[in-house]
């Protein structure tokens, strides 16, 4: 007989699965609870829907990217060193665990709207380090909000290209040089 904690694994790393390659709204409670080898009524014991379950995980995982991210930033001097590194751990992460970021990734327009300005937050760190290197001038001063979303936009768009393209058949790791180029060449830097 499994722990509380082990069945709740076992139904989120499921859910997960089924999430990302199915999709939220196209996935039952019984979907879930089949494929964790649970009944249905063991998955409300855990969360009150599916709907919460689907939030836990993106809340989680898009947290734990953003602290990531932030101990990166803060472990580097220059703007484009922490550039760089924090591209770097998109594309490694992503190599590791592509059904964890296209989960992000497909997720992210549903539960974008519910993220609080206490959650760690990618977004927020990449915009903190480019307006930090715009004040130390590092990168020219314009706008940090439109600066950080192009830059967010390539690195999306490549992570869109793999996940539902299926264009980009190598590793990000592979053209994480390419990827930070056009960054700093979006900044400037």
């Amino acid at each position: 007989m499994r722990d509380a904690a082990a069945t709740k694994r076992l139904i989120e790393q499921s859910a997960l699965r089924l999430f990302a390659e199915k999709g939220i709204a196209e996935t039952t409670i019984r979907d879930i609870a089949f494929a964790a080898g649970v009944a249905e009524g063991t998955m409300y014991r855990h969360y009150d829907s599916k709907e919460e379950l689907a939030w836990r995980l993106f809340a989680d995982n898009y947290a734990d990217v953003g602290r990531a991210l932030h101990e990166i930033a803060r472990a580097k001097r220059t703007t484009r060193d922490k550039i760089e590194s924090m591209i770097r751990f998109f594309c490694d992460e992503y190599d590791k665990d592509q059904l964890r970021f296209r989960y992000l990734f497909l997720a992210r327009h549903g539960q974008m709207r519910k993220v609080t300005p206490r959650m760690p937050n990618p977004y927020i760190v990449f915009r903190s380090v480019i307006r930090e290197g715009m004040a130390r001038g590092e990168i020219p001063k314009e706008d940090p909000d439109v600066a950080t979303s192009m830059v967010m936009g390539v690195i999306l768009q490549v992570i869109d290209s793999a996940i539902l393209g299926q264009r980009i058949r190598s590793g990000l790791h592979r053209i994480a040089d390419k990827i930070v180029a056009a960054c700093l060449r979006v900044l400037k830097a």
